[in-house]
């Protein structure tokens, strides 16, 4: 069983006042097989905790710690980060021009593994998977992102997931923009690759329609850079009928 465990992490970004803290200490530790979902009012810090974990350099972590099975994740880059077992579904995914979509999924999944797919089962894989998830088998020739709808680059990114096989996936905003149709068709995506590996997923959300489809086990509400309350599934049934204005109260 993997194990990814963040504890007391404070991390700030750089603002023309000086540096501004958004995480204020936050404790988290996901497992193989677990769904974690992370709800909470905007700027609450929920983006800055996934961006945190995968490296990106805005973010400038303070204190604390992330370790995935006991190796310390900060000290990583973004590309060991990836080879690991950690992935990110961007909120905004952003294209990549002069890079085709089967140029991009090979190159990543040959980093990740040490080696080349072969040929002829990895093109069988990229369009069982893209079937899967509704997407015109000449998506593969396009460059990526360039010119996809929102819904088509979050099943962009969900088709990454798939190929690529994480032992944590970090989903942020994975719902936002997609119709009904696109939500549920993503949503199994996630299901199917999280069926396929164990893996681990930590999903940021506002609404509680895409914990119908990926049913977390956990759920962490965000307030002020914090963990401000933790429950089950019945603590989103409480938001969606509450909001946050407690929380808000409070802090």
């Amino acid at each position: 069983m993997a194990v990814l465990e963040i504890k007391d992490l404070h991390v700030s970004v750089d603002t023309e006042q000086g540096p501004k803290e958004i995480l204020r200490g936050v404790t988290l530790t996901i497992r193989s097989g677990e769904t974690h979902a992370i709800m909470g009012p905007n700027g609450s810090g929920k983006s800055t905790l996934a961006y945190s974990i995968a490296g990106h350099p805005k973010y400038t972590v303070t204190s604390g710690s992330v370790t995935l099975d006991g190796e310390d994740v900060l000290a990583m880059s973004v590309d060991e980060r990836a080879r690991a077992g950690l992935f990110l579904g961007m909120q905004y995914p952003v294209e990549v021009p002069g890079v085709t979509v089967s140029n991009f999924l090979r190159t990543a999944k040959t980093a990740i593994d040490g080696e080349a797919p072969k040929l002829r089962t990895w093109v069988k894989d990229v369009k069982d998977a893209m079937a899967e998830l509704r997407m015109d088998a000449e998506f593969a020739n396009r460059n990526v992102n360039e010119g996809f709808s929102g819904g088509e680059k979050k099943r962009h990114e969900i088709l990454q997931m798939e190929l690529l096989r994480p032992k944590f996936a970090i989903l942020d905003e994975t719902d936002s923009g997609l119709d009904v149709d696109a939500l549920r068709i993503v949503s199994e995506g996630v299901n199917r690759a999280k069926a396929a590996t164990d893996a681990g997923v930590l999903l940021i959300t506002h609404y509680t329609r895409i914990l119908r489809y990926i049913q977390p086990q956990f759920v962490h509400v965000f307030v002020d850079g914090r963990i401000a309350e933790e429950g089950g599934p019945e603590l989103a049934e409480r938001l969606e009928a509450e909001g946050y204005d407690r929380f808000l109260v409070e802090a």
